[in-house]
């Protein structure tokens, strides 16, 4: 396997280091040997080990890294993964990090049925971990008394906000996708209104269009709910909440994956608030679709 070199002023390399140099003295000797492992292995050998792997490379366990990373500041094994891959794909070209990922699994297809949901499960657990309370209720609250609800979402981030939409609409709320980019944003901000809400969800990238869609709320008097991974701390002060949705270091598993269980559990909060409202929708939606499904009817 071709190993990529990772710049040595990398952020989260540099980050690692420093920690791993600054808490060396109140190691254990088995978290001291997890460290070293974790400054000597390539950055995307790391990305691509479980914490499983990572304890046998080292002669310790999975329990071990967790309590090591733990100790050197990280909230779990994908959080040290989602720094490191900041350096990684800014420095390696997608079809290098396409190769690492083909190269990690090989054909061993227990091995890929493993690795896709070892990450996927980490994903899960680091935005149930990393989800406050607080701003859940907020979320759900801006929600709950929106006229209407603009759901956006681009490229890898637009099945969460199609998904948000439709299934708003089916418990009887209005809402609508929002995917334009560019001018054509425009003609949709024109429509949003005093009392309306707003979910974006984009993962890490700062785009102009978001700075535009905060300030068309801020001036019309609507709410914006920010799904993300890593805009929470540059926005905060611009929308009503931000929700955690770790993305996907590695590429090994869908970009949305935590956007749509995110998006999931604001729609069952939602539906539990107007029960009557949301079992009306259903209703009305079984009966259209019988309607649509009668072979009786004619065109």
């Amino acid at each position: 396997m071709v190993v990529m070199e990772i710049p040595e002023n990398g952020t989260g390399v540099t980050r690692l280091r420093a920690a791993i140099r600054d808490q060396w003295e109140g190691l254990s000797a088995s978290e001291r040997a997890v460290a070293q492992h974790l400054v000597s292995a390539p950055v995307e050998q790391l990305l691509f080990a479980s914490a499983q792997e990572l304890g046998a490379a080292s002669s310790t366990s999975n329990a071990t890294v967790v309590r090591a990373l733990q100790r050197l500041g990280y909230a779990g094994l994908p959080a040290l993964k989602r720094e490191l891959a900041n350096d990684f794909t800014a420095a390696v070209a997608p079809e290098e990090r396409l190769k690492q990922r083909i190269a990690h699994v090989g054909q061993d297809l227990e091995s890929i049925w493993a690795d896709v949901f070892d990450e996927a499960q980490d994903r899960i657990d680091h935005t149930r971990r990393l989800t406050e309370t607080d701003a859940l209720k907020r979320s759900v609250t801006a929600l709950a008394e929106a006229r209407e609800v603009f759901c956006y979402g681009i490229a890898a981030s637009e099945p969460g906000a199609r998904h948000l939409a439709l299934a708003l609409g089916r418990i009887g709320r209005r809402a609508r996708f929002v995917s334009e980019t560019g001018f054509a944003l425009a003609d949709q901000l024109l429509a949003l209104e005093q009392g309306d809400s707003v979910v974006i969800f984009q993962p890490g990238r700062r785009l102009v269009e978001l700075t535009v869609m905060m300030e068309r709320a801020r001036a019309v008097g609507a709410k914006v709910v920010l799904v993300t991974d890593e805009l929470g701390e540059a926005y905060a002060d611009r929308v009503e909440a931000v929700l955690t949705a770790p993305h996907t270091p590695t590429g090994i598993t869908a970009e949305s994956l935590t956007g749509l269980l995110v998006a999931d559990a604001l729609l069952l909060a939602l539906a539990t608030l107007d029960e009557t409202r949301a079992v009306e929708s259903s209703h009305q939606l079984t009966a259209l679709r019988e309607q649509l499904l009668d072979p009786k009817r004619r065109l």
